[in-house]
C-alpha cells in the first residue's frame, strides 16, 4: 500500500496542512471534522488547528471547554525553533497540555508541565507513518480522553512519559511494510429518514436550476418536509424562489447570511439560522439555502481548509429530523461547490438535454463522481453515491424528434456511457420557462418587479394544457424519486 502522507508532495504551508494535517494526522488520530477547528481566534492570534476531546456547541474558548490539541503548521523551509515560544504562549493561554509543530520535514510534539514546554516526542515527516503509534500514545483522542477521565479529579494532570526518540527507517523498509486498512474517523454514517439529493451536470442550460426548484416544490406539495440548497454562485435557485427582491447594494439583505457561512466555519451560521421560506414561490413555501454572486470569491479561500469539503453534511445531521428530503443545485463546474454537493448526497440526478455536448459531458460527470466517492469512503467511511439517473430535460417535443432523434439520444445515455436513465421526461414547454421569469405589478406606478412560481403556482395563472402538462411532469419526477429511495 502506498504511503498515506509523503513529505515531499508539501511544496509550501497550505500543502502542509492540507496534505499531512487535515487529509491524514487528525484522522488518524480520531479526530472527526466536527471536533477540530481551523484559523482559531485567540486574542490577537489565530491557531492553525484546535482539537478538542468531543464537539463544543456554540464553541467558546474557557476553561470548560473540552480542549485537546494545538496544532500549528509552518511553511517546508521554515525552522521550527523560531515558533516554539508562540507555541508556548498558545498552550498557556488556552491551558492545553499538548500541542505539535511541523513543517512536514519534521514533526514535533510538545507538552506543558506547569509553566514549561518540554519536547516529548520529534521524527523526520517521512518517519510519521512508522511512529503512528507512538504519536497515537500522546496525542490520538482517546488516549487523551482516557486521560482526561482518569485525572479530573486531580489539581494537575500527571505528565506524560517520555518515549524514546524513534530510530531513523529505512524509505524501502517502509514500502514494504504492509500499511492497516485507513480508519473511517470522520462522519459517520447515521442512519436517518433525510435524504439530500444533488442536482449536477457539468453542462451549463440544461435545466438544472429548474429541476431543482420544481422538484422541491412537487415534493412540498405531497407533505414531505423540504430544503432547497443553493450551491451555485450564480444563485438561480435563490432568485427562482423569489429571495433576492433587492435592487442596489445597499438593500442587499443576503450578503451577510447564505451558503458560504455555512461552509466557512463549523462554530456558528447553523442550518437553522441560514435558511430562509421561498416568497410566494409556493403553496406551502420551501425552505431555502440562497447563494449569492459572492460565493465565488470565497472559493479559494473554503480551498485552504480541508473541513469545508464535509462541513455541509455535518450541518445537515444536526437537522436530520427537521427535513425529509434536501435538494442541492449544483454550479456547472468541476469545481469546490460542485465537490461539496456530490460529497454530501445520498442520490445524484444528472439532468441532460441529451444534446451532443451534454453527452460527451457524462464521461466527466462519471469521473467526479467516482472522485467524490473516493472521497466519501476513504476520508468519511460513507457509501458511494448512488446515481439516481439521467434525467432528460429541457426535451423538444416536435414529433419527428420525438420518433427519430431522441430514441438515438436515449440510447447513448445506456449503452454508450452505461447510466441508469430515469423514466420521467421534462419537455421544453413554454410554462416552464415564463414562471421562473414571471413579472407582477406592484404600486400606483404598476412597476414590474420579479415574482416568480414554482409551475404548480403558475397553472393558478396559466391555465394552459402545456403548463398542466409541465406540472405533470414534475409530478411524475416526485412520485420517480420517491419510489426509488
Amino acid at each position: 500500500m502506498n504511503l498515506n502522507f509523503n513529505p515531499e508532495l508539501c511544496r509550501n504551508e497550505t500543502e502542509v496542512e492540507s496534505k499531512l494535517i487535515v487529509s491524514y494526522l487528525l484522522p488518524q488520530l480520531g479526530y472527526s471534522p466536527d471536533i477540530w477547528h481551523q484559523e482559531v481566534k485567540l486574542a490577537s492570534n489565530r491557531l492553525d488547528f484546535l482539537a478538542l476531546l468531543k464537539p463544543l456547541i456554540p464553541f467558546v474558548l474557557d476553561k470548560k471547554a473540552p480542549l485537546s490539541v494545538i496544532i500549528e503548521a509552518k511553511h517546508p523551509k521554515e525552522n521550527l525553533d523560531r515558533h516554539q515560544r508562540k507555541l508556548k504562549t498558545y498552550l498557556l493561554e488556552c491551558q492545553v497540555r499538548c500541542g505539535v509543530l511541523t513543517n512536514g520535514k519534521q514533526f514535533r510534539i510538545y507538552e506543558l508541565s506547569k509553566d514549561e514546554m518540554i519536547l516529548r516526542f520529534q521524527c523526520a515527516g517521512s518517519e510519521i507513518e512508522t511512529n503512528l503509534d507512538a504519536i497515537k500514545k500522546i496525542i490520538g483522542r482517546e488516549v487523551l480522553k482516557r486521560e482526561s477521565l482518569e485525572t479530573a479529579a486531580a489539581s494537575s494532570p500527571a505528565p506524560l512519559s517520555l518515549l524514546p526518540s524513534p530510530s531513523p527507517p529505512l524509505m524501502a523498509m517502509i514500502e514494504e511494510m504492509p500499511m492497516p486498512a485507513p480508519k473511517n474517523n470522520f462522519i459517520k454514517e447515521e442512519p436517518s429518514t433525510m435524504q439530500v439529493i444533488a442536482i449536477y451536470h457539468n453542462k451549463g442550460g440544461v435545466g438544472k436550476t429548474t429541476v431543482s426548484v420544481n422538484l422541491a416544490a412537487a415534493l412540498k406539495n405531497k407533505g414531505h418536509r423540504v430544503l432547497l440548497i443553493d450551491l451555485d454562485s450564480q444563485a438561480n435557485s435563490t432568485f427562482a424562489t423569489g429571495l433576492i427582491k433587492f435592487q442596489f447594494e445597499e438593500e442587499d439583505n443576503l450578503i451577510n447570511n447564505y451558503v458560504y457561512h455555512l461552509l466557512e466555519a463549523g462554530d456558528f451560521h447553523f442550518i437553522p439560522e441560514v435558511a430562509r421560506p421561498s416568497e410566494t414561490f409556493n403553496q406551502p413555501e420551501i425552505d431555502v439555502i440562497p447563494s449569492h454572486i459572492d460565493l465565488i470569491v470565497h472559493q479559494e479561500k473554503l480551498n485552504r481548509i480541508g473541513a469545508s469539503r464535509s462541513r455541509l453534511l455535518t450541518k445537515l445531521n444536526r437537522v436530520k429530523d427537521q427535513y425529509d428530503l434536501v435538494i442541492i443545485d449544483t454550479p456547472p463546474s468541476r469545481d469546490l461547490y460542485a465537490e461539496v454537493a456530490l460529497i454530501t448526497a445520498n442520490h445524484l440526478i444528472i439532468p441532460s438535454d441529451l444534446k451532443p455536448f451534454a453527452n460527451q459531458g457524462l464521461a466527466n460527470v462519471k469521473m467526479f463522481v467516482k472522485l467524490a466517492n473516493e472521497f466519501r469512503e476513504n476520508m468519511m467511511g460513507r457509501v458511494p453515491l448512488n446515481i439516481m439517473g439521467v434525467l432528460p430535460s429541457k426535451i423538444s417535443t416536435n414529433a419527428q424528434f420525438m420518433k427519430h432523434t431522441f430514441p438515438r439520444q436515449k440510447s447513448a445515455v445506456t449503452g454508450y456511457y452505461q447510466l441508469p436513465l430515469m423514466e420521467t421526461v421534462i419537455y421544453e414547454r413554454i410554462p416552464l420557462s415564463h414562471s421562473i421569469s414571471y413579472m407582477k405589478k406592484t404600486g400606483e406606478t404598476e412597476l414590474e418587479v420579479p415574482d416568480p412560481k414554482s409551475i404548480f403556482e403558475f397553472c393558478k395563472i396559466d391555465r394552459s394544457p402545456s403548463a398542466a402538462q409541465s406540472a405533470q411532469e414534475f409530478e411524475d419526477l416526485a412520485n420517480e424519486v420517491l419510489r426509488k429511495i
